[in-house]
């Protein structure tokens, strides 16, 4: 199997491609120039002459002048070696010749006018033949041939080919080569690219290309580039950050099952000990599995495995309900729970449902006693927004963009026993996600309100998503 070509190879030929047939064209052009100059050279040399010989036999006007001819046509051919001369009567006969040898070759009638051309002995000719008639008391037609030769013309023409094919292949060739050079050069930055690329691995991800001894034309592939290697960095530090969070959340309730079952076989116990210890190791579990359940969430949410009902939620009567269910705590916690607004909207009750429990979920855990957590509901053009509101402490501004990463807490803590796993807020964004809406939080002086935009079609959006 044949390796592909380079690029710089490929660009390197096609230039000189390019340029070989400009050059071939411009050689065949000019040759074709100076060969019709030539040609007109010769056939205005060829009617002079024949007009000279012409004007001599015009002069043959008696037999003595006739018989006088050949000597005067002898004395002007004679400097004139380039001419062949053949005179024949009516009858065929030859009245003169001048280098007959070089007009073999022609018989009388071949020659066609304008002109004819032939070789003799790596001679090159042109001719012509005509009839004239002799000023005798009575008129003798004679037919009059005249060769031309036009070898140096020929060999001229053959050196101007020669050396112009020649240099037209030179001239490829050199182009080939600093064409070859030129591209090497311009595609520099690829190689760069590529090498940035090799170097590459988990402990490397700050390589970047310089912008500045990038071209204008690959500015954007740079651009591009370098913004890919950011959010793989940026995605890496968050795997190993998840990574980690995963070790940390799933390390505590294992080691304290492991801990609990050893002290209960430490030594033999009575029925109810070991029924408190299997309850604790209970509660533990269902940690386990809660965190287990979402995590699986987020992984089907991921990959766009989520269900997609199409069914009208009432939004009013979804907060009721919740915030009925949270009665209990919010008195506990001595927060005050109330809701406003109307709004029905398409989409999955059940995973709604889940988001907003999410929302009222994390707004009574830092809410401080005495305060308000406020769910407010309104129908826009675009589409239908729930806030909910609650006063506590502000969360810090460059905490806000990663509250809905996962595992993430704004005071990352990771010892209180009861809390979340801080999969709430994550598993929040991609529900909303499903339904094509966002959520969006703000934190000043102590209020914090999380903001859920749902679109009035909801269910297609989720459909488009899933």
């Amino acid at each position: 199997m044949l390796c592909p070509l380079s690029l710089t190879t490929r660009l390197a030929t096609l230039f000189s491609l390019l340029v070989a047939g400009l050059l071939l064209l411009l050689g065949l052009s000019l040759e074709h120039l100076i060969r019709g100059h030539f040609d007109d050279i010769d056939q205005m040399e060829l009617t002079a002459k024949l007009s000279m010989i012409e004007n001599l036999l015009a002069r043959a006007d008696s037999p003595t002048a006739l018989d006088t001819l050949p000597r005067y046509l002898d004395d002007v051919l004679t400097s004139h070696a380039n001419l062949s001369v053949s005179i024949r009567d009516e009858a065929g006969r030859i009245l003169y010749a001048h280098q007959p040898e070089f007009l073999a070759p022609v018989k009388n009638g071949d020659v066609s006018p304008p002109s004819a051309r032939w070789s003799v002995a790596s001679h090159e000719f042109i001719g012509r033949e005509v009839q004239q008639y002799l000023p005798l008391p009575v008129p003798a037609p004679v037919q009059v041939l005249l060769g031309l030769d036009i070898t140096h013309h020929a060999h001229f023409l053959e050196d101007i080919r020669r050396y112009l094919w020649t240099g037209i292949a030179m001239a490829a060739l050199l182009t080939a080569l600093f064409g070859w050079l030129v591209a090497r050069q311009g595609l520099a930055p690829l190689k760069r690219i590529t090498a940035t690329a090799s170097r590459l691995s988990a402990e490397r991800l700050g390589e970047r290309l310089d912008l500045q001894a990038t071209p204008p034309e690959m500015l954007e592939l740079a651009n591009a580039f370098n913004g890919m290697l950011n959010r793989l960095e940026a995605d890496f530090q968050r795997l190993s950050e998840f990574s980690a969070d995963i070790a940390h959340e799933l390390r505590t309730p294992v080691s304290n099952l492991l801990t609990e079952t050893q002290v209960a076989l430490s030594r033999p116990r009575n029925s109810e000990e070991y029924q408190d210890t299997l309850h604790s190791n209970l509660e533990e579990l269902e940690r386990l599995a809660r965190m287990i359940a979402d995590m699986l969430f987020l992984a089907k949410a991921d990959h766009g495995l989520l269900p997609n009902p199409a069914e009208s939620v009432h939004l009013e009567q979804e907060v009721a309900a919740l915030l009925e269910f949270y009665d209990a705590l919010a008195e506990e916690k001595q927060v005050k729970m109330q809701a406003s607004g109307v709004a029905t909207i398409t989409g999955d009750r059940l995973m709604l449902r889940r988001a907003i429990a999410n929302l009222l979920s994390n707004a009574l855990r830092h809410t401080h006693a005495g305060g308000t957590v406020t769910v407010l509901i309104e129908s826009c053009i675009d589409a239908v927004r729930l806030s909910v509101r609650n006063i506590g402490d502000t969360i810090p501004s460059d905490q806000l963009s990663r509250l809905f990463e996962r595992f993430h807490r704004a005071d990352n803590i990771r010892s209180h026993h009861g809390e979340g796993a801080g999969l709430g807020l994550a598993i929040t964004r991609s529900i909303l996600k499903a339904h094509g809406g966002e959520i969006t939080v703000s934190s000043n002086d102590g209020v914090t309100t999380f903001s859920l935009a749902i679109p009035h079609a909801g269910t297609q959006a989720l459909s488009r998503w899933a």
